[in-house]
């Protein structure tokens, strides 16, 4: 049995699905799978709303759930506002995730007893990750993870699909900006999605704004890095209305998890 038809699998075994739904690749490739299979009641798509979530991804995800012609909800999450969040240990994305699942878990309990899934990769395993903790005492299931799939497998099929996130480039909660030890403040999370809305107003495809105090550390995928310069008196009169001291490029382009190197082992 190939991933793809393991996949379909899984998901009609679990009979009814609520997908955690970002608007992702992941979830998007998933939330598709699982509509082919399972009959429309049977399908929910969540997507929690919060602070540290960019609006735009927000707005992307109900795009794609109407694209898809799913069940689609948005539901609001207030777990970021808990202290163990705040303080911004190396531990924040566990208590982060497992407030999350909460959530979805009470709200899978509300409305019928849906099996809750998300959207972890095989390739998760390979990195750091602390939120995978949370989805397995959460009895939460990851089936893409299950099955074997790889990000690259996900993005191939996708495309096969026609989805629109085939390439989508990669989406995290505005708080991997901060580094740990850093406490997170709304001001902070206002500051980054302010920041990095600007640079993909200008084109910028794969954006981070990394905040060390009034520092920002601008990140770009590498063949953009002298799109940016060119624009360096735009934008650093634009990062100083945000009031930030320095204004700073990152010569080594975006690195997914780069505030990872700060963390003390």
């Amino acid at each position: 049995m190939n991933k793809l038809d393991n996949l379909e699998r899984i998901l009609v075994s679990y009979g009814k699905v609520l997908i955690a739904y970002s608007g992702g690749v992941d979830s998007t490739f998933l939330l598709k799978v699982a509509r082919d299979c399972l009959p429309q009641e049977n399908l929910l798509a969540v997507t929690l709303v919060s602070p540290i979530f960019p609006s735009w991804e927000i707005e992307e995800a109900k795009k794609l759930a109407e694209f898809l012609g799913v069940n689609h909800l948005l539901l609001p999450f207030e777990g970021w506002e808990r202290e163990e969040f705040l303080s911004n240990t190396p531990l924040r994305c566990y208590y982060c995730k497992r407030e999350m699942l909460k959530c979805l878990l009470n709200f899978s309990g509300r409305v019928g007893g849906f099996q809750v899934v998300e959207g972890s990769n095989l390739d998760d395993t390979k990195v750091y990750r602390p939120g995978l903790k949370a989805i397995r005492e959460m009895g939460v299931k990851s089936p893409l993870m299950e099955t074997g799939m790889t990000k690259e497998e996900i993005r191939r099929f996708s495309r096969e699909f026609n989805l629109p996130t085939g390439d989508k480039p990669p989406s995290s909660c505005l708080a991997t900006r901060i580094p740990f030890g850093e406490r997170i403040t709304l001001e902070k999370l206002k500051l980054v999605e302010e920041g990095e809305k600007f640079l993909k107003e200008k084109g910028f495809c794969e954006v981070r704004v990394r905040l060390h105090g009034k520092i920002a550390r601008i990140e770009v995928g590498e063949k953009e890095i002298e799109k940016l310069v060119a624009l360096r008196k735009e934008v650093l009169k634009h990062f100083q209305k945000l009031k930030f001291n320095f204004v700073t490029l990152d010569l080594a382009g975006y690195r997914s998890g780069s505030m990872n190197l700060l963390k003390e082992d």
